[in-house]
């Protein structure tokens, strides 16, 4: 499969390095040009593009970048991708130490509903559950016991299809967690957050969540959008 990847951090690097040792064609991309990714793509034989080419280079893309450089990217950076490419979300919106606050979020907008929005295009949300070291080394054949599992929340069934069955084969099991606007209930601070659960787990979390964003994920009035980090 063709694999676009918008960013090369922990998550980003980490799905480059697992997609492309199972053998799909991985194209990566970060802010920085794809200079600056050549180890990385010497390493595990992905190639470095630009962010443009890594939104129309996959049947999958995923965007792994901080939630406040969503608002960075080309507004047209997915004009004229077909609409069976999935897009994925892996972010989390921390308003205190990273992504200052972002004011549709905190009055309860899914924060995968303004991802969609700024990008003008539909996306899942997922993987952002999972600690970068997990999805490196933590993958499991299927009905191993243990084998983590992670919620994914989408409008279209068959991107979350898609996307479920590529996850089988880095050895987690994808669990349909609705539709994107029920996202808040995978988002930081909920039952299911970083906390490894097989698939029985997950789904009981998911049912337990709250809308209620907790006071400590919430902005401060000092938060402010785009904060360096």
């Amino acid at each position: 499969m063709d694999i676009g990847i918008i960013g090369a951090g922990e998550i980003g690097g980490s799905l480059t390095r697992r997609l492309s040792k199972l053998g799909h064609k991985v194209s990566v991309a970060n802010s920085r040009g794809p200079d600056s990714l050549a180890e990385l793509a010497a390493e595990t034989g992905a190639t470095a593009v630009t962010v443009t080419e890594a939104a129309s280079s996959g049947e999958i893309v995923f965007v792994a970048i901080p939630v406040w450089k969503i608002a960075e990217l080309p507004k047209d950076l997915f004009d004229g991708i077909g609409p069976d490419i999935v897009v994925v979300d892996t972010g989390n919106y921390y308003p205190r130490e990273r992504d200052g606050r972002i004011d549709d979020i905190e009055t309860g907008m899914a924060e995968s509903r303004w991802v969609a929005n700024q990008l003008g295009r539909p996306v899942v949300k997922a993987l952002n559950t999972l600690y970068w070291r997990k999805l490196l080394h933590e993958g499991k054949p299927a009905g191993a016991p243990g084998r983590i599992a992670l919620p994914v929340a989408g409008d279209d069934e068959a991107d979350k299809t898609k996307l479920i069955r590529l996850f089988d084969e880095l050895g987690f099991d994808g669990i349909d967690a609705g539709g994107l606007d029920e996202s808040w209930r995978q988002q930081p601070g909920t039952p299911v957050y970083a906390t490894d659960l097989d698939a029985e787990g997950v789904r009981k979390a998911l049912a337990e969540a709250s809308p209620e964003r907790k006071p400590e994920m919430r902005a401060t009035p000092n938060s402010s959008l785009g904060k360096p980090i």
